[in-house]
């Protein structure tokens, strides 16, 4: 396998979340600069106090070594080391006869390695420094021509606690500003989770709670916009719902008039055949109305899948049909009940109608639930799958509604199914026929 590019990789490893993308714009620059402002200070700053201070320390030892080099007298030697005490803070002693201990110079205090550096230009004789870890001070020893002069230094002399200030300042704020940038984008994707949210129930068939607009101009935008479609559609459904109640009733008005006039009519030749004319009429006019209708106005609900299949599959059991259901364990999901019914009775139906042993199989999966409807019948040629989700396509060529029906009722089954955030395959079936699966969002 090739190796991926930098910039692919950098995708892969990104969050997928936009708050966390957000405040990974923030913190990228905002560690950047903290890192290149506190190397630039921090070389700058700690050189330059460190040589004036190991500068200064240095050169009051060289000048109390050099008092003691020109005026090699006891008393000078007293009242150099007494004038030291007092006004430098350096604490001299001198061992006559002495030799200069053996120290390995250090390679890790950078206290001790900066004072080195600045001893040599000052005093004229070699030296060591005794480092002391962990002690408050430490002792220069130097070998004179009469002995060992020691001095003892403060190390608060030789650096200063700017630095670690420095430090705490800017993580403190970092920090601080940190939090504001999380809380400020948290603020600002809220409104953008909730309007996902309720986009989300909306297109499944799931009753939303108001949305409320809230957050920056865009996302009030957004908001807005989608409250507008939504209350358009609504206003589609609940006309398109009043104007069927009325087709409904038009359409039906007349034909119970002529079953009426035919029941009077009861023994006159031709008599069943217009009664058979008639019922055919209302099974058409029932078939178009619930094309029409597809879901319709009905409210989502927490339903238990299992005992609404064992509903259907009774219906069907009852009408001669063999089906077999299976559901391992309870699936409760928001399905709207009677649309559902429809879906699955028409699935369930067109089985029957052309098989002889029928299989209906409930799971449920980490996010939707899978019903599948197996059968044994001649089933659907691939090349054509598609094509019977059309309304009113028939594979069976026949005007006879027993045997090829309306071509209606897989068309109602897809938009029903949708209608509920789900969708519906065909394939091909382990029992030789035709194979239905339904997923529906959990």
């Amino acid at each position: 396998m090739a190796p991926l590019r930098p910039f692919r990789l950098l995708k892969r490893l990104a969050p997928r979340d936009l708050m966390a993308r957000s405040l990974l714009i923030i913190v990228i620059p905002l560690v950047l600069l903290q890192i290149i402002t506190a190397y630039v200070f921090f070389d700058r700053h700690w050189d330059i106090v460190s040589r004036r201070l190991n500068t200064a320390v240095a050169s009051e030892i060289g000048m109390v070594v050099r008092i003691l080099r020109t005026y090699p007298r006891e008393d000078v030697q007293e009242w150099a080391f007494s004038v030291a005490r007092i006004t430098q803070g350096l604490v001299f002693d001198f061992r006559p006869g002495a030799r200069l201990p053996e120290i390995p110079p250090s390679q890790s205090d950078p206290i001790e390695r900066a004072l080195s550096r600045r001893l040599g230009g000052y005093v004229p004789h070699p030296f060591v420094i005794d480092g002391r870890p962990g002690a408050a001070n430490l002792v220069v020893h130097m070998q004179t021509t009469g002995g060992v002069l020691s001095v003892e230094v403060s190390k608060e002399r030789l650096f200063t606690e700017s630095i670690f200030l420095f430090v705490f300042w800017m993580a403190s704020s970092s920090i601080v500003l940190f939090g504001v940038a999380a809380i400020f984008m948290r603020n600002q994707v809220r409104p953008l989770l909730r309007l996902a949210r309720a986009a989300d129930a909306f297109g499944k068939g799931r009753e939303a709670p108001d949305l409320k607009v809230a957050g920056a101009t865009e996302v009030r935008q957004a908001a807005r916009a989608f409250i507008a479609m939504r209350d358009r559609i609504r206003r589609q459904i609940d006309q398109r719902t009043a104007m069927l109640a009325g087709v409904s009733h038009d359409l039906r008005t007349p034909l119970t008039r002529m079953k009426l006039q035919l029941a009077l009519l009861d023994g006159v030749d031709g008599v069943d055949d217009l009664r058979a004319d008639v019922a055919e009429m209302e099974r058409m006019v029932d078939a178009y109305l619930d094309f029409a209708r597809g879901a319709g106005t009905e409210t989502a609900a927490e339903t238990e899948l299992g005992a609404l299949l064992h509903d259907v599959v009774e219906r069907h059991r009852r009408s001669g049909g063999a089906v077999a259901l299976t559901v391992p364990r309870p699936i409760v999901l928001p399905l709207k009940r009677q649309a559902f019914e429809r879906c699955v009775g028409n699935i369930i139906g067109n089985a029957v109608r052309h098989a002889t042993r029928v299989e209906v199989h409930a799971t449920a999966r980490p996010d939707h639930a899978q019903i599948l409807v197996d059968d044994d019948g001649p089933g659907i040629p691939a090349a054509q799958r598609e094509d019977v989700f059309k309304a009113f396509q028939r594979l069976e060529t026949s005007r006879n509604l027993k045997t090829g029906g309306m071509g209606l009722g897989l068309t109602i089954a897809r938009d029903l199914v949708r209608g509920m955030g789900g969708e519906i395959a065909l394939l091909d079936s382990p029992l030789g026929g035709l194979r239905v699966r339904l997923l529906l969002p959990l």
